[in-house]
């Protein structure tokens, strides 16, 4: 993870992989820690299609409808939104961590509608760690997201704890 104010360039370096078979471990999170977890946009039917199925609102769904909203046209679930924020976190670096789960999200924020096309940006940085007391293989690391459309603009934030387990001895 690229250390706060490195640039949007500077990317971390991927840890070797410990004798568990994963990367991320929780010494590899320090507070201030930036990381670009990547991009996605949502296409105007997968919007509608997500919507249908999950968050039937008409300005989800109807895109004559969306034109009278308080929105002015068709925008993506703040749902849809959080979905693929966690595939990309996954394919980021979840799936090679020795993540023990979450115990839920902090808190969540739709600061603008995400507009169908739009490539949305995504930032992880590390706010906290809190080493187990009770579990010394283990903690907690509190991150907070940053969801950016191509103007720069803030769509959501969201602040989460995720549990790590600590690398393997030996």
């Amino acid at each position: 993870m690229t250390q706060a104010g490195s640039g949007p360039a500077a990317q971390p370096a991927r840890p070797p992989v410990a004798s568990d078979g994963k990367r991320w471990h929780l010494e590899d999170f320090t507070p201030g820690q930036r990381q670009h977890i990547g991009e996605f946009s949502l296409s105007k039917e997968e919007i509608i299609a997500f919507a249908r199925q999950f968050d039937p609102q008409v300005f989800h769904t109807d895109e004559e409808a969306a034109k009278h909203s308080s929105f002015g046209g068709l925008v993506a679930s703040g749902w849809h939104t959080c979905s693929r924020t966690m595939r990309a976190l996954c394919d980021a670096f979840l799936l090679e961590a020795a993540s023990g789960g979450s115990p839920g999200v902090q808190d969540i924020a739709w600061k603008k509608p995400v507009l169908p096309d739009q490539t949305i940006r995504i930032e992880r940085e590390t706010l906290e760690i809190k080493p187990s007391r009770s579990k010394p293989d283990r903690g907690m690391v509190l991150s907070e997201l940053r969801l950016t459309n191509p103007a720069g603009e803030v769509v959501m934030t969201m602040r989460s704890w995720g549990m790590f387990f600590r690398r393997p001895q030996g």
